[in-house]
């Protein structure tokens, strides 16, 4: 195999690509809440990924990838026996992982691909697991059979209601809330269910932490598009996280600027396709 070679890649849901990618430096230092930076061509665009899972002997890291941008369409087009020109890593603050007691890790989206490092590595040290899967539809749903392995219980919510209970994965907190004591909650997946979750576990005075890698633009901290409010400083994602106090994260600010560049997106995903 040769350095940055895609050794195995499946499709895990509609524009949702798993790869398998030889970089054995890689593979023996990271954790989870690591990511990686990655170019699909020598002039292309730095895009951060987080680390979904590593094979230390084959010297392998795993990564999914959701088809949205120019460069993730262009990554997904790429085939086993593929070298990727440029992956640097890992990158950003490992997850910390203790033992808590009862933990509640909720992933929306493609950001179950993101929790399913820290939920592993927290059942590893003791804590009890309890998953929450959220997505659009049933066909989205990814990594139910991985989480199962390692969670106590796995709730799946669906928008549409097609699998699992109809609603969000802030409907089945609240029941879990409710129902149970937790000790703490990991989030990660779109702002806004990040930003509803954290003002559900304040009422609870639950500790939660939530990724920030979905607002990650070239993972230095060089160009600023990370940079939050966290508490009465100014943070960034790529550098000083990816992961922070969610009650301590101003998610106001983030979701206006997060929107800003929506319609450049658009317009070179477009001119990708001619």
């Amino acid at each position: 195999m040769k350095l940055n070679e895609i050794v195995n890649k499946k499709e895990l849901a509609p524009s949702v690509k798993l790869f398998d990618i030889y970089a054995p430096n890689i593979a023996k230092k990271c954790l989870p809440g690591n990511f990686i930076i990655l170019m699909v061509s020598e002039y292309g665009e730095r895009i951060p990924l987080t680390i979904n899972d590593c094979d230390r002997a084959k010297g392998t890291i795993r990564i999914i990838v959701q088809e949205i941008g120019r460069t993730t369409q262009e990554l997904g087009k790429m085939k086993v026996g593929e070298i990727i020109p440029n992956l640097m890593g890992p990158l950003g603050h490992a997850s910390h992982i203790e033992k808590f007691g009862k933990v509640v890790c909720i992933g929306g989206g493609v950001g179950t691909a993101v929790m399913y490092p820290i939920a592993k590595a927290l059942k590893e040290k003791g804590n009890e697991v309890i998953t929450i899967i959220g997505a659009k539809t049933k066909e989205l749903v990814i990594l139910e059979e991985e989480m199962k392995k390692i969670s106590s219980s796995v709730h799946i919510t669906t928008d549409d209601g097609s699998y699992g209970k109809k609603g969000f994965v802030t409907d089945a907190l609240n029941e879990i809330l409710s129902a149970q004591k937790i000790d703490r909650v990991f989030a990660i997946g779109p702002l806004i269910m990040m930003k509803i979750i954290s003002e559900i576990t304040k009422q609870y005075s639950i500790p939660t932490i939530v990724s920030l890698n979905p607002i990650m633009i070239d993972g230095t901290g060089m160009c600023g598009g990370c940079r939050v409010s966290v508490g009465n400083e100014t943070k960034f994602a790529c550098v000083d996280g990816p992961e922070f106090d969610a009650h301590k994260v101003n998610f106001d600010e983030l979701l206006h600027r997060n929107n800003r560049f929506a319609e450049e997106e658009q317009h070179s995903c477009k001119l990708q396709e001619k």
